[in-house]
């Protein structure tokens, strides 16, 4: 079977796309601030996905004229949004020297490097802790057959909420499952009962 691939050049040219010019690192930044402004949530300028097929547009204009007829204050409200965060980065990047990278390259490196990799621990401590039991983490040959760790004398595994879609665990272990997702301010844990 044939492959082809298109590079992004030859389809923005195909659709006939004058994409923007803006100097290094600005689309990046901006992009930052929108990320925290949340400025082109569907909310704001709509379901990209879902309006362009709606509009059945066949070129960028008449995607363009369309999206501004229906939508005709979503692309001013975004920017609206964003604008402020914009001028939170510039504040903050202004304040920003070189002990300050060094600073937070140490912070990266010891402290949220460390905590990352030892939470799981914190996660089996805490469980441990409710149940009234010990815990230990497991050891390399545990670790290969899908086991992180020890409630009691229970094996359990503990991976991502997105762990759930795949099938990654060797199928001939029967060990509990703890999944978490990481959220502002810290780890959601869900369970299986221990």
């Amino acid at each position: 079977m044939p492959k082809l691939k298109l590079a992004n050049k030859e389809i923005e040219e195909s659709m006939e796309i004058k994409k923007a010019d803006f100097p290094k690192y600005v689309s990046q930044i901006i992009n930052w601030a929108n990320q925290n402004a949340q400025g082109t949530r569907p909310k704001v300028v709509g379901k990209m996905s879902e309006l362009v097929i709606e509009s059945k547009s066949r070129n960028l204009d008449e995607w363009a004229n369309w999206y501004k007829q229906n939508y005709p204050d979503a692309i001013q409200n975004a920017a609206d949004k964003i604008w402020p965060m914009m001028m939170n980065l510039k504040n903050a990047i202004e304040k920003i020297d070189k002990k300050m990278v060094k600073d937070w390259v140490e912070d990266l490196v010891f402290n949220k490097t460390f905590l990352g990799i030892r939470f799981q621990e914190a996660i089996l401590r805490r469980l441990s802790k409710d149940g009234n039991t010990t815990y230990r983490m497991a050891n390399r040959t545990e670790e290969s057959k899908g086991i992180d760790g020890f409630i009691g004398d229970i094996p359990v595994s503990i991976k991502p909420n997105t762990y759930k879609t795949m099938n990654q665990l060797p199928e001939n272990i029967d060990i509990k499952m703890i999944y978490y997702s990481k959220e502002k301010g810290g780890v959601q844990i869900e369970y299986d009962d221990l």
